[in-house]
């Protein structure tokens, strides 16, 4: 009885101290916030990561003395970091677009409650909006009607994955709309086997799941023998499928977090090819955004280049000649005209920046053909470096 007791005041001190250090990170972050307020008329970087890097290895020693080990020490502090940074520059663009501040957003995507594209919505605006109004669709062509028509304020698309690469439809459509990329997002994918019953791996003869996850998935589902696979339009879909079915011998894959949705149990974690499996969404409005002078911008277009050798050269030449940054570059056929490209380029760069600018106005006589589809903040942030010396 008195270790129950001594137990159970244990847990209550662990809880009064979660409480403190929630109540903590609250304060930290209105702080973080009135820093934000004091760059909103300079033009200085959210991110001064001198500082960052000097602040970590600080905490780092003040950590060892009280025993912390610095790998744990690092691993809260840049998770606070990012924290700090995705909400300073979440303040600034709302100060550089007043027109689209609203409590309430409606945002279209694949699938229905706890697909990938459902989460990623919820953690996009989660930092801009109290309340969103989902409006699942069963196909990214959906999803861009939806928005042209008005029906909703946004579209969240899945663009890229860092196992199966380019999300091929998602760039064949965005060269026939009118809608403007507003916003990106990598989203950590962690996919499971889930069940909706107890049951055990040599049981499951049936998998649902969408096209992406089977094929970021490849080898796991190469090693099980006698499964057969269902394709299904959204991961959301084939969760609810196997919550219906209720039986042993099926299983879905999908998150845990999206999973717990559909009181789905997994079965067996992280069973993606690479450890580190990552999805790029991006997410379009009707109209563009400006990006506020001290966030990290990207601009995305396309363009057709001339018939002449080496054109495509002369535009890569040109991005350097300006010191524009390129991170992707993606080819897609031109419908209705064979052998010919369409090239999608993701820059580093601010639409609005005078180099930018005298850039496309370069690009223009090397292209038979050339749109901007966006400039929007980038939600890439990579972690602060800490020396290798400091983590021993």
């Amino acid at each position: 009885m008195k270790d129950s007791l001594d137990l159970n005041l244990i847990r209550k001190e662990i809880t009064s101290l979660d409480q403190e250090l929630l109540s903590l990170f609250a304060k930290r972050r209105s702080l973080t916030l009135n820093v934000a307020k004091s760059k909103a008329h300079q033009v200085r970087p959210v991110r001064d990561q001198q500082r960052e890097q000097e602040l970590l290895v600080r905490l780092i020693q003040l950590g060892k003395e009280q025993g912390l080990d610095a790998h744990y020490v690092t691993s809260i502090f840049q998770t606070i970091i990012e924290d700090s940074v995705l909400n300073q520059q979440a303040f600034l663009q709302q100060l550089k677009n007043p027109n689209i501040k609203t409590p309430t957003v409606s945002v279209a995507f694949l699938g229905d409650k706890g697909s990938y594209s459902y989460l990623a919505s919820y953690r996009y605006f989660s930092r801009r909006a109290e309340e969103i109004i989902e409006f699942g669709c069963d196909s990214f062509a959906d999803i861009l009607q939806q928005v042209e028509s008005g029906h909703v304020d946004y579209g969240m698309l899945p663009i890229e994955n860092t196992s199966s690469g380019s999300i091929n439809e998602v760039y064949d459509l965005l060269q026939h709309t009118n809608l403007s990329i507003v916003g990106e997002l990598s989203q950590p994918i962690d996919h499971c086997l889930l069940t909706s019953v107890n049951t055990t791996l040599d049981k499951i003869d049936t998998i649902y799941a969408h096209a992406q996850p089977i094929q970021q998935c490849s080898n796991f589902l190469n090693k099980q023998e006698g499964i057969r696979m269902e394709y299904s339009d959204s991961s959301a879909q084939a969760m609810s499928k196997v919550q219906e079915l209720k039986a042993d011998n099926v299983a879905v894959i999908g998150s845990e977090e999206g999973g717990k949705l559909y009181d789905l149990m997994p079965l067996q974690k992280s069973i993606a090819n690479q450890d580190e499996n990552h999805t790029r969404f991006i997410l379009v409005a009707r109209k563009s955004v400006d990006v506020a002078e001290q966030i990290p911008a990207k601009t995305t277009l396309i363009l057709a280049t001339g018939q002449k050798p080496g054109e495509l050269v002369d535009c890569l030449i040109i991005l350097k000649e300006f010191g524009i940054n390129m991170t992707k570059l993606e080819s897609r056929p031109i419908q209705g005209r064979p052998w010919e490209e369409m090239f999608y380029i993701d820059l580093e760069a601010n639409l609005k920046s005078t180099a930018m600018q005298d850039c496309l106005t370069k690009l223009n006589d090397h292209t038979r053909f050339m749109k901007v589809l966006g400039c929007y903040a980038t939600e890439q942030i990579k972690p602060t470096k800490v020396p290798h010396s400091e983590l021993k």
